[in-house]
């Protein structure tokens, strides 16, 4: 009977274990679509906007290997953090009608610029008032009304005074892309253009300017890229520090 005890005890700690990582495998790769169960998580991510240094949030330096077209690699360098602040003209007014029923706790901003110094883009996290149920119904509207690829609903960009970006402003909005979490009360997005300062006419949805053959302006000079890959590695970021916060000692 000792050895069947034994073996039992094994296989239900090795299922556990097994749980545990495929929960935490698809938080740190940004599968919401997976129930995390883990309650705690959502919260702790609620409070990462005044718990966190902004370098652990924006870094100063962030890699994207891969992230550019063709998979050639990118870096973004750090110009500018806004101070946070809550959403009043931060948004365009559709946009802020369509994030109001999540609310607004608060608004952490940051704008980077690429290697070779061409493109600004700024990344925001917007940590709003909601539970998973009121995040849920939201990124399903976005879903279902593809409220993600309206040009009224483009994010606004942070222009910092006395750098490349100064002259980022609405009209020069080139790319942008936002993602609704619901396994943290945050909406991840980012927005990016040139540094020179030229308006653009026909800003394009950073998931159709990646994709092969799309000819745009934007999609040419790898706007799509910039913005789209500094998103996805704030939010892994963004994953990887709830995780930490989360862990509890062995």
């Amino acid at each position: 009977m000792r050895p069947r005890v034994a073996a039992a005890a094994a296989c239900v700690v090795l299922g556990l274990g097994l749980i545990g990582g495929a929960v935490t495998g698809s938080w740190l790769t940004g599968d919401d679509s997976a129930p995390s169960g883990s309650p705690s998580a959502f919260v702790a991510a609620g409070g990462l906007w005044h718990s966190v240094p902004v370098d652990k949030l924006f870094p100063a330096t962030v890699d994207g290997t891969g992230a550019g077209p063709g998979g050639a690699d990118r870096t973004w360098t750090r110009i500018a953090v806004a101070p946070d602040s809550g959403c009043k003209d931060a948004f365009d007014p559709l946009l802020r009608k369509a994030l109001a029923p999540v609310g607004c706790l608060r608004l952490l901003r940051a704008t980077y610029m690429d290697a070779t110094r061409s493109h600004v883009t700024t990344v925001g996290l917007l940590f709003t008032k909601a539970d998973t149920t009121a995040m849920s119904a939201l990124k399903t509207r976005f879903k279902t009304e593809d409220l993600g690829r309206r040009t009224d609903l483009m994010p606004r960009p942070y222009a910092a005074k006395g750098t490349v970006a100064a002259g980022f402003g609405d009209d020069q909005r080139a790319s942008w892309t936002l993602s609704v979490l619901t396994d943290a009360p945050v909406v991840v997005y980012a927005v990016s253009g040139f540094a020179d300062g030229r308006s653009v006419t026909d800003p394009q949805p950073a998931a159709e300017a990646i994709q092969a053959g799309a000819t745009t302006a934007p999609a040419q000079a790898g706007l799509g890229h910039e913005a789209q890959g500094l998103a996805d590695r704030i939010e892994r970021g963004l994953r990887k520090t709830v995780t930490s916060a989360t862990e509890k000692p062995s």
